[in-house]
């Protein structure tokens, strides 16, 4: 045992190295800065994309999508399509944004030198550096050890650790020459005095005014004046071509739904199942066992507290007695048999603290369990002979969510593994003790408890409602009949209206699918069913395809093809807007010419109406001080006191006649100019520099530094010809 020892202790730190290096290129995928060390270059001729000329190749990029669905996998499960194409989707504008913010530090001269490198390493560790060349069991940066990882990969052969670290060196350069792009233009933030001085101004306004609404409901859509031509879509187009300009092909569908999900039979058949194990349930004398091999859920062997039960049928299930089964019920697609093995009143919350010896970390064995239990044998001696817990804890312990101290605030019965949490709340404040859970030993200390209710020990043994293979048949059965009879859009809406809509069945719409997209609203996740709408002509017909708990039949109903808006694509949204105008003028000609609130309301048959309290910003409780032009004329000092001479167009098409009846200065909370400037200026300086920083781990992030380059970049994305 002592040989053993000494091998350990002698080339525990080189282990330590093995570890940490190979750590790094399964997760350091989401920080590779692409800065031309050629990492990944496999030769290939396809191309992914363009990015203002630069080249992003698809055998590069596809070895990076499968090194990070490694990485997802390793923490736990399999990657499904959904999250494959949303790796896909954030890795394609990592790569967009990293080669436009290495076009702008190379214009501003912005690098990172040799030096600093060294500081990001060894003087003052990036939090890259911290992350990924930490002591992976206790979380510590010892610079020393740092030097012997980089030393013994740069010595030696194996071309997977030097590529692994060199990832990381780029990450860490491009982290910090983003800090640094930030800065300069988080420096730039400025508000000018008399922008502030003009908003607090405006924003000490209230105006009352009394007005007259006339709603374009007045005004019959049918009307011969409602009629929209072409020739006025155009014109419309034409001053707002912004709106009306597409990047990007997108398709609209109609589609029609065949329903493979169980049948009231499939779900008969499984409560059925469920049924002829109720009796083993509740006869076994080995639960956990009994679960494990017939249910799809797990059996948590202990209590949780009556408020933290979250299952449907609670309170039925909580008022049978011990020993009991309440059932079968529904929960999503599952029947499920609910068994109360035991109740107790227990703690509400338990503070207690812990030192974790472990012994499974991720799935991975760390340390054997004979060496576990004599380390957390000697922490318990130690702290019993006056040892100090937190010193203990912060060497030894492998929670890393408690390492400092191991206290854990605010635990509520259930929260932790039922070995954890049968001592906790069992034992009272003050007691002391070792457990063994899935993860290793625990040393615990009880702190303190708070308040008293019941508790269940409860037993869910389920079974999952499936569709049967006849129900899969009929479903792609009718499917493909309808499919076969219609080998246009014409035919699919005919045959929809005499043989499926009689049945029930919902003719639906997914309009402007992009080509890129995965996932389309209604219908589900699926890139080769968006694939083959792409793939298809205008009017053409697809075959079934199979897309979560349906079959698909679907005709593709519009194709917008990059560009300018055609009339035609555009009407259904143009003609709206264009017919509340016309109703406006019809509205403002039946008005006349504009003397008296009263005249207009005994003219029109509106009443007159008051609002008192509209303020500049938009802000209040009457839906007036939303309107745009009403707020407008409002507060133009030309108009105090006065009815306004013309009819003002709401945003909906109706029209407002109003009077502005008086104008008050109120006070502004936070006047001081100086004090506003300064802490406007500060705010939006530290909301770039930390949004920043987050964004380098993944985080949400308020502020992008590369969105204004987008808009002004040339990409040419052809990933829809790959994924």
């Amino acid at each position: 045992m002592s040989i053993i020892q000494t091998i350990r202790d002698k080339y525990a730190r080189f282990a330590v190295i093995a570890v940490a290096v190979a750590l790094i290129g399964f997760i350091l995928i989401d920080y590779i800065s692409g800065r031309g060390r050629n990492l990944f270059s496999g030769g290939g001729q396809t191309t992914l994309g363009l990015i203002n000329g630069k080249e992003i190749d698809e055998t590069d990029f596809e070895k990076k999508v499968q090194a990070q669905e490694q990485n997802q996998q390793q923490q736990g499960g399999n990657t499904s399509e959904e999250q494959r194409q949303q790796i896909i989707a954030g890795l394609w504008k990592q790569e967009v944004d990293q080669v436009l913010l290495k076009q702008e530090f190379n214009k501003l001269g912005l690098i990172v030198g040799k030096k600093e490198v060294a500081d990001m390493l060894y003087t003052d560790p990036s939090q890259l550096a911290r992350q990924y060349l930490g002591d992976p069991q206790t979380g510590a940066y010892d610079p020393n050890r740092v030097r012997q990882i980089i030393s013994s990969v740069k010595r030696g052969k194996d071309k997977n650790q030097k590529e692994s670290l060199n990832l990381l060196l780029d990450a860490m350069e491009n982290a910090r020459l983003t800090e640094k792009y930030s800065g300069l233009v988080a420096g730039s933030i400025h508000y000018a005095k008399w922008i502030l001085e003009q908003q607090n101004k405006d924003n000490s306004l209230m105006a009352k005014i009394s007005y007259v609404n006339l709603p374009a409901s007045l005004v019959s859509d049918s009307a011969k004046e409602m009629t929209i031509t072409d020739k006025e879509i155009k014109d419309y187009i034409a001053k707002h071509k912004d709106r009306f300009k597409a990047e990007d092909e997108t398709r609209s569908i109609e589609y029609v739904l065949f329903s493979a999900a169980p049948s009231p039979a499939d779900s008969a058949n499984a409560k059925n199942k469920l049924l002829a194990l109720k009796t083993a349930f509740d006869t076994t004398k080995n639960m956990t066992d009994f679960l494990k091999a017939n249910s799809g859920l797990g059996y948590y062997d202990s209590y949780i507290g009556e408020k933290n039960i979250k299952v449907p049928n609670k309170d039925s299930i909580l008022k049978n007695p011990v020993g009991s089964i309440y059932g079968p019920y529904v929960d999503k697609d599952n029947y499920v048999l609910a068994k109360i093995m035991d109740k107790k009143d227990w703690p509400d919350t338990v503070r207690a603290r812990h030192i974790l010896v472990g012994t499974q970390q991720q799935g991975q064995q760390i340390r054997e369990d004979s060496t576990a239990k004599k380390l957390i044998d000697s922490i318990q001696l130690a702290i019993r002979n006056g040892a100090n817990f937190d010193t203990l804890c912060k060497k030894y312990s492998d929670d890393k969510g408690s390492k400092d101290s191991g206290v854990i605030n605010n635990i509520y019965s259930g929260e932790m593994v039922p070995e954890f949490n049968d001592f906790i709340f069992s034992h009272g404040v003050g007691e002391k003790g070792v457990v063994k859970s899935e993860f290793g030993y625990h040393y615990i200390e009880i702190l303190s408890q708070k308040g008293k209710s019941p508790a269940y020990k409860i037993a869910y043994l389920s079974r999952k409602i499936e569709a049967s293979d006849e129900t899969e048949r009929n479903a792609e059965n009718s499917a493909l009949q309808f499919a076969g009879g219609s080998r246009d859009i014409k035919s699919f809406d005919a045959n929809f209206e005499k043989d499926l809509k009689p049945k029930g069945k919902q003719k639906l719409i997914a309009p402007d699918i992009n080509s890129h997209a995965f996932d389309i609203p209604g219908i589900g996740v699926s890139r080769k069913f968006i694939k083959e709408i792409f793939e298809a002509a205008a009017g053409d017909v697809l075959q079934p395809e199979r897309v979560g708990d349906n079959f698909v039949v679907a005709a593709v109903s519009q194709i917008k093809k990059p560009g300018t808006t055609s009339v035609a694509n555009a009407r259904a949204s143009v003609e709206p807007i264009l017919r509340n105008q016309k109703k406006a003028e019809i509205l403002k000609k039946q008005i006349g010419k504009i003397t008296t609130l009263g005249a207009v309301s005994a003219a029109t048959k509106q009443p007159v109406q008051t609002a008192d309290s509209i303020r500049f910003s938009g802000a209040g409780k009457n839906p007036v001080s939303y309107e745009p032009k009403v707020v407008g004329a409002a507060f133009n000092p030309t108009n105090k006191g006065k009815v306004v001479n013309e009819a003002l167009e709401g945003r909906y098409g109706g029209v407002y006649v109003i009077s502005v009846d008086n104008i008050t200065a109120t006070q502004v909370e936070n006047a001081d100019i100086t004090v506003q400037k300064k802490n406007l200026e500060s705010q939006g300086r530290m909301k770039i520099l930390m949004s920043s920083q987050y964004s380098q781990f993944g985080y949400g992030q308020q502020y992008d530094p590369a969105a204004v380059l987008r808009k002004a970049a040339t990409i040419k994305d052809y990933r829809d010809k790959f994924y």
